[in-house]
């Protein structure tokens, strides 16, 4: 089990902000230390009873592992802060396209450089993901759309996935993330193997899921092989740089905020 350090103090909780969250240029809100010590202690807790799940749910079945993937760390953020105007499908109907989703073929954040290796937008909910309670509230939901998006790092040590859900509320978005949460066994988004690159999802993996109004937005990533990382700082560092895809979410939230986001 990896363990988080240095939890017990207000300048250890500043050290994590800057590490964890190195500096963004792209006008993202950063999340507070309380945060992320919150995220912290829960990826820490969730490792033993994912491995568990796993091995409850069939996690072993060789045949088809891309249909059985799921994180061993997991962190949501249910708080959507800046995005009220962007909280209803009804202020922002125009379907994502291809070219918003996966413009950028390149992401980059502190020392890391991803390539996008393959994409798939779709409409078919049920398909790009597994687990009936899961689908269950996809259905429920209204969800319309999935953007998946698969990364290779420069120097081929990590492998990042990236999915954006459209959903028709927030309160959808939020019981999707509640769905995710491993230890529910509900089901997860079936993670993209382009060819060529190591499989993901086989080793450790950690998650970070974010509210964007109607928008869940699922970032993934695994050391390329599923190595078990030092510290959970690395997988954040990671999952910082692929969280940079999400960023045509702004260019929504502007149109329907006439200009003036956060509010």
């Amino acid at each position: 089990m990896i363990e988080a350090s240095d939890t017990g103090s207000a300048e250890a909780a500043e050290g994590r902000r800057r590490d964890f969250w190195p500096e963004d240029k792209s006008g993202r809100r950063l999340p507070s230390p309380k945060l992320l010590l919150g995220a912290a202690a829960a990826l820490v807790a969730v490792v033993v009873a994912v491995v568990a799940v796993v091995l409850l749910t069939g996690g072993g079945d060789e045949a088809k592992p891309q249909r059985r993937a799921v994180p061993t760390a997991y962190a949501p953020d249910y708080l959507g802060e800046g995005f009220a105007k962007l909280a209803s499908r009804s202020n922002d109907p125009r379907p994502i396209t291809e070219g918003e989703a996966f413009s950028a073929k390149t992401l980059k954040s502190g020392k890391y450089t991803f390539t996008l290796a393959e994409s798939q937008l779709s409409s078919d909910c049920k398909a790009a993901t597994w687990g009936g309670r899961l689908q269950g509230d996809l259905a429920k939901y209204q969800c319309s759309q999935i953007a998946r998006a698969a990364y290779v790092s420069a120097d081929k040590k990590h492998v990042g996935q990236f999915a954006v859900i459209n959903l028709v509320s927030e309160e959808g978005v939020k019981q999707i993330l509640r769905d995710l949460e491993p230890a529910t066994a509900a089901g997860w988004v079936s993670p993209l193997q382009p060819k060529g690159t190591p499989a993901f999802g086989p080793g450790f993996t950690a998650a970070y899921t974010k509210t964007y109004g109607h928008y869940a937005v699922v970032t993934w990533v695994e050391r390329a092989g599923g190595a078990q990382p030092a510290s959970l700082n690395e997988m954040i560092d990671v999952s910082l740089a692929i969280e940079n895809a999400a960023d045509f979410l702004y260019g929504r939230l502007d149109l329907v905020s006439g200009g003036k986001t956060g509010q």
